[in-house]
């Protein structure tokens, strides 16, 4: 697989022939229209025959994040194409309740759609109300050892029923005070669940030193969840968001600090990088408490490059593409998204740091060229109901 950055001037038929790959092999790869005109600074992904890099084995996570009472179909139709490449399915979220019960999401087909690609499926267990974390609610169940007796046993018995294989506590938002007892909730619940032959992991957000403070890092103690439990998602996107001032939604050398000290309390082969399946079209000037930046896919981005005739630049330091246009108002915007090349770097570097693998947020957002990439880099782990426990 090669990566090709379209040039002024390239069509479809001059980079085909350039390496000797149909344009039709090469608009289907990219999920382009053969006749669409192409975008200066697109990467395209070009299925070069024969030109293979070494592999290795990979754990491969992607959330579903899911909305109202079904499953809405374009989130089947993702989780469909996604399942060859995944290792775990997670169907965001399992609600917890202030009497230890669960409010379940819709889960729909996407049982069978693991089963049939031999995906094991994740349960996300938040403490999330009225749509946002909840330090009121993570308090309550932390500190209550009734509570945590009912809340897991309703977990396993919700597990063993809808076939789930690994308990991923999304634990957000905690006081600083409450960092002990949610230790202490961790080592409880894995025994029960490593008992019950289920894996437990948990999602953590991207610190850079144990002392780190604030309302998203405190009461996430990397050390102990690397002892505790069997792997960790860290959430390393969101620096640039969208109530916050235009960049890179990931930037590497951010994300490479969060890992460097995450390897430095855990092992590598515990830690699954979180990844953006999206970037944030901003309207400029940017100003704190404004408009908030509307979310966009990797494919939708490029299309609207085309529409506005924006050339796409790319950020070598922060690795990633972006590019500005005027819209009908007269109002600027300035748009971040990722691309091959910027998904390229952070596969890259899940393999310097020897990481388990990676864990995406989230499913439904078009992005075609990250799992070619993934399967010309990694061999993906298909655990299905043969869940290996750490040593």
């Amino acid at each position: 697989m090669r990566i090709h950055v379209v040039q002024p001037g390239q069509t479809l038929y001059q980079i085909s022939h350039m390496y000797g790959v149909p344009a039709k092999k090469i608009a289907d790869a990219n999920e382009i229209s053969i006749d669409k005109t192409l975008v200066v600074g697109q990467a395209l992904v070009i299925p070069v025959a024969g030109d293979s890099k070494p592999r290795r084995s990979a754990e491969i996570n992607a959330y579903l994040d899911i909305r109202g009472s079904e499953v809405a179909p374009n989130l089947v139709q993702s989780a469909t194409q996604a399942a060859p490449h995944l290792t775990y399915l997670a169907p965001f979220s399992f609600q917890i309740k202030r009497d230890g019960s669960l409010k379940a999401p819709p889960l729909d087909n996407l049982q069978e759609i693991a089963r049939q690609n031999h995906v094991t499926l994740m349960m996300v267990v938040t403490n999330m109300e009225n749509d946002q974390f909840s330090a009121d609610l993570g308090a309550l169940f932390l500190n209550n050892a009734e509570l945590q007796n009912t809340l897991l046993n309703n977990i396993l018995q919700t597990a063993r029923r809808l076939n789930f294989r690994d308990i991923h506590f999304d634990i957000e938002h905690l006081r600083p005070q409450d960092k002990d007892a949610y230790n202490s909730f961790l080592r409880k619940a894995a025994n029960q669940i490593h008992q019950a032959g289920f894996l437990i992991s948990t999602a953590l957000a991207p610190k850079t030193s144990a002392a780190q403070t604030g309302a998203w890092y405190s009461a996430h103690d990397y050390k102990t969840h690397g002892q505790i439990v069997d792997f960790v998602v860290i959430m390393t996107y969101e620096w640039g968001y969208s109530g916050g001032p235009p960049m890179a939604v990931s930037p590497i050398g951010s994300v490479r600090n969060v890992l460097q000290y995450a390897i430095s309390e855990m092992p590598a082969s515990k830690i699954m990088m979180g990844q953006n399946l999206y970037g944030y079209d901003w309207t400029l000037p940017y100003v704190p408490g404004g408009r908030f930046a509307k979310a966009l896919s990797p494919q939708a981005a490029i299309d609207l490059a085309r529409q506005v005739h924006a050339a796409i630049q790319y950020d070598y330091t922060a690795q990633a593409p972006h590019f500005s246009y005027w819209d009908n108002q007269g109002k600027h915007h300035i748009v971040w998204f990722e691309d091959a090349r910027s998904i390229q770097a952070k596969f890259n570097l899940v393999k310097e740091l020897s990481l388990r693998g990676v864990s995406y947020w989230k499913l439904g957002l078009s992005f075609p060229q990250n799992w070619l990439l993934i399967d010309d880099n990694f061999n993906v782990t298909k655990r299905a109901n043969r869940i290996v426990l750490r040593q």
